[in-house]
């Protein structure tokens, strides 16, 4: 394939370009669902091809193909070459490569338990385990769990990336992930839903360390204590402390999308939506000084982990947002060009016959000094948030709203009764700025990223630690 792969970069550099990149990714999944405590769906997938890219007259083309032949390489270079030459004739700007740190490296991230260890018999009695710790729990708590979906998945990635202007990058890169959706029923209570996402880059370990069983428990202890015991929510102005959860997604949402440098160019505006920040923010006040959002694609054993990008760029730490202010934004090579900055490693493909795009890895607030304990005792009334159950945001990432599901009020530095989905209704800006302390303790959740046309979804990380706003409005 590396053969192959350096055959695909010189037949698309022969055709006289300004830039070319050849990308061999194959992906190998095993995915088992689990619907009410039966199996409902085992799956093996594979997909596998090589992915050209050029540019020819400051015009991109892409193309690729699953043809592992040098005649059907030689004929996907051809088809990239006439795409870039027909929207040429088009084109008033035009598009460039930038620069950025590019490397000639073989990353492989090994696991300590290989997937094909664990059968798939092993892998059900697991997912049956935790399902039945869960119907366990809610038949402790007079409730039912009527309805319980459990996905694991595993897979591997192996990638060639190669460019015409020196990049060569060889990885591997297995990664575990379990989606979950719980629904939670009482006869005089209604109903109440969760669903949530784990993820990692390793081995068999990683589904090890969540130990499912007592993590599916302790959900359904929560989601039959949410219908129970939750009163009617105070409305107005309080102030808040919000879960790790909640504040890495609105990380993820309200810094890391609006951040990406081709949104930001207006190039997803018919798809992934808008950004409120144009190319001029860079130094922009959008928090108060103890908001700092990053954006962290090398932390070991995150869902997003990666060292290179797929232009062969070198990953780093991305600071969004530093003491409240805008410090850059995402980029890849193309937009980096237009900004005229480095590209900072943030070019990501899901599979090999998808053309890279601005993506985010692991984004999250960065933690401070306090407990959550010293966020509470500040408070003298207020709501703490623990977690969401649902949550949407508008297309420019300016205004969102969070409906809590797990939240209490908060007397006097204490943890008080359990309350009704408080909804959180706020700008990204009246967000960030009513923080005013931050906790240290860091926690992560995993994601499927959605972007792009054809929709890409992609792992990433959202996270950080529990923060406290002062005077915000709850409905």
């Amino acid at each position: 394939m590396e053969e192959l792969t350096r055959f695909a970069l010189d037949c698309a550099s022969g055709l006289g370009v300004e830039y070319a990149e050849a990308r061999f990714q194959s992906d190998s999944k095993e995915s088992v669902t689990l619907k009410n405590g039966a199996v409902e769906a085992s799956q093996l997938d594979e997909k596998t091809g090589i992915g050209i890219r050029l540019v020819l007259n400051r015009s991109l083309g892409f193309a690729s193909t699953n043809t592992l032949t040098k005649r059907a390489v030689r004929a996907a270079a051809m088809q990239a070459y006439r795409t870039a030459r027909a929207a040429s004739k088009a084109v008033k700007k035009g598009v460039s490569m930038g620069t950025g740190e590019l490397g000639e490296e073989k990353v492989e991230v090994k696991p300590r338990v290989q997937f094909g260890n664990v059968g798939i018999e092993s892998r059900v009695n697991l997912l049956t385990e935790a399902d039945r710790q869960t119907q366990a729990e809610a038949d402790e708590a007079k409730t039912k769990m009527p309805s319980r979906i459990l996905t694991l998945d595993t897979w591997s990635t192996w990638k060639i990336v190669m460019t015409s202007d020196g990049a060569n990058i060889i990885s591997t890169t297995p990664r575990a992930a379990l989606f979950t959706l719980l629904t939670a029923a009482h006869p005089q209570k209604g109903t109440v839903q969760r669903t949530f996402n784990l993820g990692g880059t390793g081995g068999w370990e990683i589904v090890q360390d969540w130990n499912l069983p007592e993590l599916f428990a302790e959900e359904a202890r929560s989601l039959s204590k949410v219908l129970l015991a939750a009163k009617k929510t105070p409305k107005g102005e309080t102030d808040l402390v919000l879960g790790p959860e909640v504040i890495g997604l609105v990380s993820h949402e309200s810094s890391g999308h609006p951040g990406e440098a081709d949104r930001i160019l207006g190039r997803e505006a018919a798809q992934a939506g808008e950004t409120y920040l144009n190319p001029d923010s860079i130094g922009l006040r959008v928090g108060s000084a103890h908001v700092n959002v990053a954006d962290d694609p090398t932390l070991e054993g995150s869902f997003g982990f990666y060292v290179y990008d797929e232009e062969g760029v070198k990953a780093r730490k991305r600071v969004l947002i530093r003491e409240g202010v805008i410090n850059e934004f995402l980029q890849n090579r193309e937009t980096a060009s237009v900004f005229g900055v480095e590209s900072n490693g943030s070019s990501r493909a899901v599979a090999y016959n998808r053309e890279p795009i601005v993506r985010m890895a692991n984004t999250y607030l960065e933690p401070s000094d306090y407990t959550r304990d010293e966020l509470l005792e500040g408070i003298k009334e207020g709501i703490y948030i623990r977690n969401f159950m649902e949550w949407n945001i508008d297309d420019r990432r300016f205004n969102q709203r969070y409906v809590a599901l797990e939240a209490y009020r908060i007397e006097k530095g204490e943890l008080k009764q359990m309350v009704k989905n408080p909804i959180l209704e706020v700008t990204t800006p009246g967000l960030w700025r009513a923080v005013d302390a931050v906790a240290k303790d860091l926690e992560f959740q995993a994601a499927y990223c959605g972007k792009g046309e054809p929709m890409q979804g992609i792992p990433v990380w959202t996270g950080g630690p529990h923060v406290r706003l002062r005077k915000i409005r709850i409905s």
